[in-house]
């Protein structure tokens, strides 16, 4: 605690170093926020490719489901907006 109504003093009474104090403040809080910045973005972005990846996998079973249930792969295309060759990879990997 001393030292840090030492530090106050010496601020108080030096201009300049008070001047370079508060910019280095200044740019510790500038870092933290765009660490800060970066951590939340990061965080969103992974969110967004989870959620792609997981309809896109959800189609792949949806897929997978119809051909066990016989049905055609014109209309699993059309239903799922999957390729034809994705369902026929789909029959393959089955078998």
């Amino acid at each position: 605690m001393n030292r840090n109504f030492d530090t106050l003093e010496f601020l108080s009474q030096n201009e300049e170093a008070r001047r370079l104090y508060e910019m280095r403040q200044k740019a510790l809080h500038d870092e933290a926020s765009m660490l800060y910045g970066a951590r939340e973005e990061g965080k969103a972005e992974g969110k967004a490719e989870g959620k792609v990846e997981g309809k896109v996998e959800g189609k792949f079973e949806v897929a997978r489901n119809m051909l066990d249930e016989g049905i055609t792969v014109s209309l699993i295309v059309r239903m799922t907006g999957l390729s034809e060759s994705e369902i026929e990879e789909l029959k393959r990997q089955k078998h």
